[in-house]
């Protein structure tokens, strides 16, 4: 067995689950075969413990949009170290930060920083819950694994199914917060509204935009319900914001919440998210206690200051958006050449892909396993980074071909499970415990 799998053979005997990311488990990509663990990054490329060296077309689950250990950025968060992280006073630098988030948000007057993007939405439902002074919200996306949110399957365990979770038991969340948090579906405002009439609603926390594009207003509409009910709009950007714009992809609709969060790519691989929002609103926090001794620490403000810096100069969010488009485009021209029927979704920056076939999920394991062959880390679905340059994405689209042209051959009758070494990947949570 390769160090990688072995190590994560061992990794689950003492590891509840074997790592800290979901989205991280071997068994999403390829079990049994999949490299689980990185010696070093840098641009584009990932090492295995074998020092086997990747393309990588999954970027760490999306953080490093400008790549990985970009120089400017490495060398502020080393200038950060050398002069202390952490320190009996505070940083500088978050105030820093957060001036740089207003003025890129100029609907908003105040910022909370955390480091991830769960604490994040944590901050953002205990400050609209603190101003609405009404304990119940309406969700419609994927905002973490709180106890607030992970409420909303008491009711039912479907309810967030079309959230990216299904299949999640409640296990360890408290039975008393049934009837607190209230699914809706993207697109249906009527079953906001209805929710809203009926459900006293104080919060309304939402993706703007994840594979489905608003249709008919939705996301004006949303937004004037809040306002005329006086309820607060949370934007959940964690994984939207500075993919298509600078900053949120609220902007691109011009659509304006209370409060929205930003994480994952804001710091480049290093750890710090943001809760932004309107004074009326933001300090709310002040009537409770909202506080964690690493949220004081350095890295995370120098990193992102410096982030935004080469994010705004580089335009990184018009070329990764023109990346993702064309990454588009070229699966389905493939699918076209081979007669595959798939999908594909998602913003520019993070397209996807799947095929509407019933071996869907084996089909999507040969990718990656075919993939990783040819030293490539991919899936269904990329992040996008600015080192996606049109000479990885050529590469890839080569590769790419030939695994096409195997599918094609199992939809015209040859056994897929014949061209798989080792077990399906997982689709869920449901079959990860």
């Amino acid at each position: 067995m390769d160090k990688g799998p072995k190590l994560y053979k061992k990794a689950k005997k003492i590891i509840p689950g074997g790592t800290m990311l979901l989205s991280k488990r071997p068994e999403m990509f390829l079990p049994e075969k999949w490299p689980s663990y990185f010696s070093k990054s840098s641009g584009v490329k990932v090492w295995d413990l074998e020092s086997n060296e990747y393309i990588d077309m999954i970027m760490g689950i999306g953080p490093s949009i400008l790549g990985y250990s970009h120089p400017e950025v490495d060398q502020s968060v080393i200038e950060t170290v050398a002069n202390g992280n952490m320190s009996t006073l505070n940083c500088p630098e978050e105030v820093k930060l957060a001036e740089k988030l207003i003025e890129i948000n100029p609907w908003a007057d105040m910022v909370r920083f955390a480091r991830s993007g769960g604490e994040a939405n944590a901050i953002a439902i205990r400050i609209a819950r603190a101003a609405s002074q009404k304990d119940n919200v309406a969700i419609c996306g994927y905002h973490g694994w709180h106890d607030w949110y992970l409420s909303t399957n008491l009711s039912s365990k479907e309810n967030l199914e079309e959230h990216l979770l299904p299949g999640l038991d409640t296990a360890g969340v408290p039975s008393s917060l049934k009837g607190t948090t209230f699914p809706f579906v993207y697109n249906d405002f009527e079953g906001l509204e209805c929710l809203v009439k009926n459900e006293n609603i104080g919060t309304i926390k939402m993706e703007v935009q994840r594979n489905k594009k608003p249709k008919e207003n939705f996301l004006e509409k949303v937004r004037k319900l809040a306002t005329d009910n006086n309820i607060v709009l949370i934007f959940d950007e964690c994984t939207s914001g500075f993919r298509e714009t600078f900053g949120g992809l609220h902007q691109k609709y011009k659509v304006e919440p209370d409060i929205a969060m930003f994480g994952k790519a804001l710091g480049n691989g290093y750890a710090i998210t943001a809760t932004v929002g309107r004074k009326e609103v933001m300090e709310a926090a002040q009537k409770s206690f909202i506080s964690s001794t690493f949220w004081t620490e350095r890295i995370g403000p120098s990193a992102a200051i410096r982030t935004l810096e080469v994010m705004e100069r580089e335009q990184s969010w018009e070329k990764i958006s023109a990346i993702g488009e064309s990454i588009k485009l070229k699966w389905s021209e493939l699918a076209s050449l081979y007669n595959i029927d798939i999908t594909t979704s998602g913003l520019k920056a993070l397209p996807s892909f799947s095929f509407n076939s019933k071996n869907n999920l084996a089909y999507k394991t040969l990718v990656t396993q075919e993939m990783l062959k040819r030293g490539y880390l991919a899936s269904n679905l990329i992040y996008v980074s600015i080192v996606h340059t049109p000479e990885v994405v050529e590469k890839y689209f080569d590769v790419l071909d030939s695994i096409f042209k195997k599918i094609k051959e199992c939809e015209e009758g040859v056994n897929i499970l014949d061209m798989l070494e080792g077990p399906i990947c997982h689709s869920g949570f449901s079959r990860l415990n």
